[in-house]
Order: C-alpha cells, then structure tokens, then sequence
C-alpha cells in the first residue's frame, strides 16, 4: 500500500490508512538539507511478515527477526522515495524492547524459562551485532537502548525496534530525496 504523505512545517509524515495510528517514518528537514528520520516501531515477527509480505512467520528467533526489520525499513525508506539503501542511512539511535520468553511458563518451568531468557539475549545480541558488521560494514553502529518487557502486542515476536537516523545529503547526493 503506498504511503500517504502530510507535509507539515519542517516534518514530514508517511502513513497509510485514513485514520492511522502512527506514521511508519517521519522526516525532520534540517537546516543544512540533511533529513533525520524517524522510523515507527517494528518486530520481526507479524509486523515484518506484513511489511515484506512472507509466507513464513518468524517467532522467537532475533537472528532472522533482525534482519527482518531492518529490511522492513528499507523497503519503508524506498516506498517513500527517500532512497535506494538503508546503506544510504546513519542510524543514531536504536531502541530496542527484547520480549520474556513465550515459553516455557516460568511457574511450571523456572529453570527452562531462565535458560530460554539467556538463549534469546545472546542471540539478541549475536543478530544485531552480525547485522551491522555484514550489511552496514560502512556505517558506524548507533547506540542502543535496551529494556525488556514481559511482552509486545505481536505474540510471535522476540522484541520491538524503533529508531532514529540520517540521511546526509553530503554523504549521499544521489539519494531521491535530494534529487
């Protein structure tokens, strides 16, 4: 579904539907023409399988969920013709809200609850730190905010992102938003 846009002072919003409940990015232009960009929060799980329209649903696995979001804000940043890559972005900033394990119940399992809380932070942190050194090896590595919920409102997945990044017009001329 393509992205509508409401311009409104330095800001810009893309969104879909008539009455959203959130934009999915937001620009800030700043005064040297750089944009910042805000992108919605997102996971792995429903949100990316609905972005990138898959067949399969990821659940519980940060290393594929990972890569899954940040795929769904490129395809974002390319629906909004902002640019081609999100290669083409600094990301500054990333907030990440890492889910409880789905299972095993914590009062009938404690000790498989805990070993699956350990598994999913290393994988966590195995995923985001691949990530950036296979598909951004350019790129510096935003800093990150972590705190872990008991859960998000996607059942399937393993945490939530959202971030914060620029586009720099001097790093990137070529980009569509500066054409």
């Amino acid at each position: 579904m393509p992205f509508q846009v409401r311009r409104r002072g330095k800001l810009t919003y893309y969104y879909t539907g008539d009455r959203p409940v959130l934009s999915a990015l937001v620009t800030e232009q700043l005064p040297d023409g750089d944009l910042k960009i805000y992108f919605a929060g997102l996971t792995g799980g429903y949100s990316a399988k609905g972005v990138l329209g898959l067949e399969t649903l990821t659940r519980m696995d940060p290393e594929i969920e990972i890569p899954l979001v940040f795929r769904s804000w490129e395809k974002w940043l390319q629906d909004a013709g902002l640019c081609d890559s999100l290669a083409q972005v600094d990301l500054i900033e990333v907030h990440a809200f890492g889910c409880q394990p789905k299972e095993p119940n914590p009062l009938v399992d404690p000790i498989g609850f805990a070993a699956e809380q350990k598994r999913l932070r290393e994988a966590y942190a195995r995923g985001y730190s691949a990530f950036f050194a296979e598909q951004l090896p350019e790129n510096g590595v935003p800093s990150r905010f972590t705190v872990h919920l008991v859960d998000v409102p996607d059942t399937a997945a393993s945490y939530e992102f959202y971030s914060v990044g620029m586009l720099q017009r001097a790093l990137h001329p070529e980009a569509p938003a500066f054409r």
